[in-house]
C-alpha cells in the first residue's frame, strides 16, 4: 500500500514526497477508516482523497459547495492525467448523462458533485450501482449552523453513512475551532472516526491590521508599495462599496473587477474566469467570493471592513499565498465597522443565542485587531495551537508596538460621553473634547460644558483611536439603534473614578504618501545567482499560451514554484524536467517539449557570441 501512494505521488502529482499529516491520512483512507480532516488552505488536503480515489477499487465521491472549486479541480486533475469529472448545475443534460455513463462504466477515478445534488434520488441510485472508493466532504465546516459558510443542506450528509456503510469518510475544513469540530463529528455521524489536526500556521502570509485612516488611499498606497501588479482579493462589507472600489482602483490603474450576489450570474462568473485565468488581477469583493477558490498565487488578501469573526478572517485570508510563497493578509479597521456589524447581528432574524455567539465572535475580532503582541500567536491560539515564540512576521513583530497611560484621556472621553447625554457619536464627541467652535455644539450648549475643549492636547486620529480601544474593551458601548450613540457601560464606573488605570497601543498616524514605485516584493528577493528575469517572463508567456489554448488558469498548467524551479536548474533532458515538483509523467509528456524548449532558446540566446 506504501509503495502505491508514492507512486502515485510521484508518477502522477510530480511530488517526491508527503507533508505532514498527508500520508498517515491517505493510508487511513486506503485502508477503508473514516477521518476527520483539519489543515491549513495550501497545507495540501486535495491529496488526501485524491490519492485514496486512485488507489483504492471504485470511485471517488468529493461533495463541494461550490461549482467554481468542482471546475478548477477536476480541470487540474485531468492535466494531471486523473479521471475526473463533476455533476451540477452548469451541465446540459446530455453532458449530465455522458457523466453518469461514464462513472456507471467505471471510466471515473473521482467524481464531484454538490451537496444538493448528490442528495437527489437520482443521484444516490446511480451511485447504489457502482463500487465507490470513498466519500470526501470538503469544506467540512459548512455543517456548522454558528459557522460564517453554513450551508444547510450539509446537514443531510450523515444519510451517506446509512445508505453506504462500508465507504470511507473523509470530511476536510481548513477552519474549525473546538466547537465547530465537535459539531461537524456529531451532524455527520464521524464518531469513531480518527483525527488529523495538523498546524493552522501560515507561515508564508504576513498578518497587519492599520487604523482607517482614508481607507482607498491606504489601500492604494499597500498595493503601490507591495503588490503592483499582483493577484490579490479585496473584501468590503457592500456591494456598493465593492463597486465604489473597484472603478475607484480602475481609475488609478489597476485592473480590479466587482464581484458581489448583486452582479448577474454571467458577469460573476466572466469576472471569476478573468481572476483565475489572467495575471495580475484585482478582485474586489464582498464575502460571497473566495471560499473555493484554488488560485495559488494570489499574492494579497486586503479588508477594507472588518470580518465578523476570527474563523472567517482565517477562512478568508487563508486564500492569499497557497503556494508557499510570500504573501500580505492586510486590514484596515475603524469604529464605524465596529458600529455596522453589531447593528447587522443585533437586527438579524437569528434566534437570541445564535446572537449572542456571533456578538462573542465579534469581540474576539475585535480583540485581534487592538493586539500589540503578536497576531499569529493569538490567531493560532484562538484555534487550539500555541506558538512557542513570537513569528517575526506581523505588523508588531516587524514593527513593535508601544503604549501609553491612557487612563486619562479614557476619563475624558467617558466624562464627555455622559454630560452630553449620551446620544451621540464620537466624532461629535471629539469635537467637544478639541474645543471646536461649531453651530452644533453651541445648539446644543456643549461650549459649556466642563469637558469642552479639555481634549485639545490630543489630535482626531488619537482621539479616534481612543474611542475605538475603549468600544473593542468593552469599556463604552455602540447604541446600534440610535445612530452610534455612544453610551457608558459597566464597566465604565471604575475608570471614571480613576480606580482602573487604562494602558492603550500607541496607533502610529500614516505618513504622506510617497511617489508611485514600481511593486515591492513580499520576501526575500530571488537568489541572484540563479534568477534570470528574462527566462522568467519567457517561460510565464508560454505558460499563458498553453492554458489560453486550452481555455484554462495558467496555475493548472505550472504553479509558480515550478517555474522558479526551471529557472533555478535549467533541465536540458525530459528526464532533468521530470525531477521538477509538480511534474507527473502527463504534465511531462505535454508540456516537457514546450518548455525545454524555451530555455533552450533562452541559453542560446544568452550565450556568449
Amino acid at each position: 500500500m506504501t509503495h502505491d501512494i508514492h507512486e502515485v505521488l510521484h508518477r502522477v502529482f510530480g511530488y517526491p514526497g508527503f507533508l505532514g499529516h498527508q500520508q498517515a491520512v491517505i493510508e487511513h483512507t486506503v485502508a477503508g477508516g473514516d477521518s476527520l480532516v483539519l489543515m491549513p488552505t495550501g497545507g495540501g488536503k486535495s491529496l488526501c482523497y485524491q490519492i485514496p480515489a486512485i488507489v483504492r477499487e471504485g470511485m471517488g465521491v468529493v461533495v463541494s459547495p461550490l461549482i467554481a472549486l468542482m471546475r478548477d479541480q477536476v480541470e487540474g486533475l485531468r492535466q494531471a492525467g486523473v479521471r475526473a469529472a463533476c455533476l451540477n448545475s452548469t451541465l446540459t443534460w446530455r453532458e449530465v448523462q455522458e457523466v453518469e455513463a461514464a462513472a456507471l462504466s467505471g471510466a471515473l477515478d473521482l467524481l464531484y458533485v454538490a451537496p444538493e445534488r448528490l442528495l437527489g434520488e437520482r443521484t444516490l441510485e446511480l451511485l447504489s450501482r457502482i463500487r465507490l472508493a470513498l466519500f470526501a466532504i470538503d469544506e467540512a465546516h459548512c455543517v456548522s449552523q454558528w459557522g460564517h459558510d453554513f450551508r444547510p443542506e450539509y446537514l443531510q450528509l450523515s444519510a451517506l453513512h446509512d445508505r453506504f456503510p462500508a465507504v470511507p469518510r473523509i470530511a476536510l475544513t481548513a477552519t474549525a475551532d473546538e466547537p465547530t469540530r465537535r459539531e461537524i463529528v456529531r451532524r455527520l455521524g464521524l464518531g469513531r472516526a480518527a483525527r488529523f489536526v495538523s498546524g493552522f500556521d501560515r507561515p508564508n502570509i504576513r498578518y497587519a491590521v492599520v487604523p482607517k485612516n482614508r481607507a482607498r488611499q491606504q489601500l492604494l498606497r499597500f498595493l503601490e508599495e507591495r503588490h503592483r501588479g499582483h493577484a490579490g482579493i479585496v473584501y468590503c462589507l457592500s456591494r456598493r462599496r465593492v463597486d465604489d472600489t473597484a472603478a475607484w482602483l480602475r481609475g488609478e490603474g489597476i485592473d480590479a473587477l466587482p464581484y458581489h450576489a448583486g452582479l448577474s450570474g454571467e458577469t460573476r462568473q466572466r469576472h471569476q474566469d478573468r481572476f483565475q485565468r489572467e495575471e495580475g488581477v484585482v478582485m474586489v469583493a464582498t464575502v460571497a467570493f473566495g471560499m473555493g477558490i484554488d488560485k495559488p498565487d494570489v499574492r494579497f488578501v486586503a479588508h477594507l471592513d472588518l470580518p465578523k469573526s476570527i474563523e472567517a478572517y482565517y477562512q478568508e485570508t487563508g486564500r492569499a499565498g497557497r503556494d508557499g510563497e510570500p504573501a500580505d493578509a492586510w486590514m484596515v479597521y475603524g469604529l464605524q465597522e465596529v458600529v455596522t456589524l453589531r447593528h447587522m447581528v443585533e437586527n438579524s432574524e437569528a434566534g437570541e443565542a445564535r446572537k449572542r455567539v456571533e456578538l462573542r465572535k465579534l469581540d474576539a475580532m475585535l480583540g485581534y485587531c487592538e493586539l500589540a503582541t503578536c497576531r499569529r500567536r493569538t490567531l493560532l491560539s484562538y484555534f487550539g495551537e500555541d506558538l512557542p515564540e513570537d513569528c517575526g512576521n506581523c505588523d508588531n513583530c516587524l514593527t513593535p508596538v508601544t503604549t501609553w497611560d491612557a487612563t486619562e484621556a479614557a476619563r475624558k472621553a467617558m466624562s464627555c460621553v455622559s454630560r452630553t447625554g449620551q446620544r451621540f457619536g464620537a466624532a461629535y464627541l471629539i469635537d467637544v473634547l478639541r474645543g471646536r467652535d461649531t453651530e452644533r455644539i453651541r445648539r446644543f450648549g456643549h461650549d459649556r460644558l466642563p469637558t469642552y475643549g479639555v481634549g485639545a492636547d490630543l489630535g482626531p486620529f488619537e482621539w479616534r483611536s481612543v474611542f475605538r480601544q475603549l468600544v473593542a474593551r468593552g469599556l463604552l458601548s455602540v447604541d446600534v439603534e440610535g445612530y452610534g450613540s455612544i453610551r457608558l457601560t459597566g464597566d465604565s464606573r471604575p475608570v471614571l473614578r480613576g480606580d482602573v488605570e487604562v494602558l492603550m497601543r500607541r496607533d502610529v498616524r500614516p505618513t504622506p504618501r510617497k511617489s508611485r514605485r514600481q511593486r515591492g516584493e513580499t520576501g526575500s528577493p530571488p537568489d541572484p545567482a540563479t534568477w534570470d528575469e528574462a527566462l522568467w517572463e519567457a517561460l510565464r508567456k508560454r505558460r499563458t499560451e498553453l492554458a489560453s489554448a486550452q481555455g484554462v488558469p495558467p496555475y493548472v498548467i505550472f504553479h509558480d514554484s515550478t517555474l522558479r524551479e526551471m529557472i533555478a536548474h535549467r533541465p536540458r533532458t525530459p528526464d532533468d524536467f521530470s525531477r521538477l515538483s509538480g511534474v507527473g509523467d502527463t504534465k511531462l509528456h505535454r508540456y516537457g517539449a514546450d518548455f525545454l524548449g524555451v530555455i533552450a532558446a533562452h541559453e542560446g540566446d544568452s550565450a556568449p557570441g
